[in-house]
């Protein structure tokens, strides 16, 4: 019998390309604005705005078996730019939706299920202009630690922390030439991630070969948070 998960936010970018990966092997529900992405895909589409709506779980099978929430934000800004309404809809979006979501589904998470979530590596690396979205995700970072430790040993649960990846999300960032190889050549690998990059480690961190991980900020940056290579 295939295993369900449960994907927010999977309809483009690392959440499609988990979709991609998946198909064939589990049955996918995927929460989104627009399924439009989804389309040739096996995925199930459940219209969802993670900053407006209520999750229709009657439309979830009773147990999951995986859960990933993709939605996320990169409002890259100077602090004294940045107004007080920005660091409340990042924080909104990345962490209150986020737990908003939890709530919902969490009694139907079934033993030696996983659940995913994504940071960034500026929470653990201090970087300019970052003060919203790095806020907003390490309270994700804290919320993923404290909900693996007082799950355990039923439901593992773990966070991934990227660098720049080129998905939809960033395109503004990574939208000519130059930019892409002044983002590449900060990364001791000398290339930005991809959404394919990304989704190789939530899929490992959601099937049994990751069977003795929880709790952990796992980062994919191309060596950008350890490396000092200058």
């Amino acid at each position: 019998m295939k295993k369900n998960i449960l994907l927010i936010g999977g309809s483009y970018g690392i959440g499609l390309a988990i979709v991609k990966q998946l198909q064939e092997s589990y049955n996918l529900y995927v929460a989104s604005r627009s399924g439009e992405g989804l389309i040739g895909t096996k995925a199930k589409h459940i219209p969802f705005d993670a900053l407006s709506d209520t999750l229709d779980t009657s439309q979830l099978p009773t147990e999951l078996h995986g859960f990933v929430y993709c939605p996320g934000s990169i409002n890259l800004r100077p602090f004294k730019m940045l107004s007080m309404e920005t660091f409340e809809e990042d924080m909104q979006l990345n962490f209150f939706s986020m737990a908003r979501v939890v709530k919902d589904i969490m009694n139907r998470m079934g033993e030696n299920s996983s659940m995913v979530f994504f940071s960034t590596v500026a929470v653990g690396t201090g970087m300019p202009f970052h003060t919203s979205v790095s806020a907003a995700k390490g309270a994700v970072e804290g919320f993923v630690k404290s909900l693996a430790a007082e799950y355990a040993p039923k439901i593992r649960v773990n966070v991934i922390a990227p660098s720049l990846v080129d998905t939809p999300l960033a395109g503004r960032l990574l939208n000519n030439d130059r930019k892409k190889e002044s983002m590449a050549e900060r990364h001791p690998l000398k290339r930005v991630g991809n959404a394919e990059d990304i989704a190789n480690i939530a899929v490992f961190l959601l099937g049994e070969g990751s069977g003795w991980i929880t709790g952990q900020v796992i980062g994919v940056d191309g060596g950008l948070s350890t490396l000092n290579i200058s």
